[in-house]
């Protein structure tokens, strides 16, 4: 929670504040297209300088040039959110996860109880998704939501957050919202989906800024379902209003070797995706979440 609670227009005027610092900074330094270079940060001083930096959780497709495929996939979030996921895919996702290592398995709460089961004695971790895709339940069903899957085992919430609210422009609502989740996770990591490709620029920032004032972890680029995904120019704008002390991470979207390393470059800190045996053995990825 914010160490106060700042009144409607007082929350306006801090997100308004914000954003023109965003600009100001954006104005005397234009973030430029990224180039998919291939080079440093595949060899081992490259990498541990990128996590010296605060990246914590990467993604490649394990270049002979560069660390090996198992070293990078403990930096992935293996991700199934489809609505006609089976019992069978769970199964799949967890056996890829624990045979190539990596950091997660992200799905839907109602999968908990057995990914729990899969992935147990592992490293690798349970996330689950609430208020997913839409982000239009109320504050009370998106914490109640939270504390049962907390209580069924997940290690980290990827919450959606009221992208009605934030363009309507109420701000508290939407620092409400967010706040209420991460008191309800009782300690984990919270990632705030902002959608980013049904916002504006300046409801970016906003979002961005107000993910932050509520005490979340993370804030994510999208669910996979809002018709777009991760850009490089959308996580260097996250970055930018953030700072350096939150984690971004990109999702949707990305598929490749050179989606995440642009990704990277541009300043996440995450990969969140469900072609990640693609990404890590360079085979051909498969449509979305």
């Amino acid at each position: 929670m914010p160490a106060q609670n700042p009144s409607p227009e007082e929350l306006d005027a801090l997100v308004d504040t914000i954003a023109e610092r965003v600009r100001e900074r954006l104005a005397r330094q234009t973030v430029p297209p990224l180039p998919v270079v291939r080079g440093t940060w595949y060899d081992e001083t490259g990498l541990r300088a990128l996590l010296r930096e605060g990246g914590d959780r990467l993604g490649t497709n394990g270049d002979p040039a560069g660390p090996p495929p198992q070293d990078i996939a403990g930096l992935i979030d293996h991700t199934v959110l489809k609505p006609d996921t089976t019992r069978a895919d769970i199964e799949r996702v967890c056996k890829e996860a624990l045979a190539y290592g990596f950091a997660s398995v992200c799905i839907n709460t109602t999968w908990l109880p057995l990914v729990v089961k899969m992935l147990a004695g592992s490293r690798v971790k349970p996330i689950a998704v609430v208020g997913f895709p839409l982000g239009a339940a109320v504050t009370e069903a998106k914490a109640a939501e939270t504390r049962e899957a907390i209580r069924l085992g997940a290690e980290e919430i990827d919450m959606v957050i009221n992208i009605g609210a934030l363009k309507s422009g109420d701000h508290d609502l939407v620092l409400r919202d967010i706040a209420a989740v991460v008191a309800a996770a009782q300690g984990r990591p919270v990632k705030v989906i902002l959608e980013t490709s049904m916002l504006t620029r300046e409801e970016k920032i906003a979002g961005s800024a107000l993910s932050k004032a509520a005490g979340a972890a993370f804030v994510k680029t999208s669910t996979g379902f809002g018709g777009g995904g991760a850009t490089a120019e959308d996580i260097a704008l996250m970055r930018a209003v953030v700072g350096p002390d939150m984690g971004i991470k990109a999702s949707g979207g990305v598929r490749s070797m050179a989606d995440a390393q642009a990704m990277v470059k541009a300043g996440a800190t995450r990969l969140g995706a469900s072609a990640s045996v693609a990404i890590v053995s360079g085979g051909k990825a498969k449509g979305g979440y």
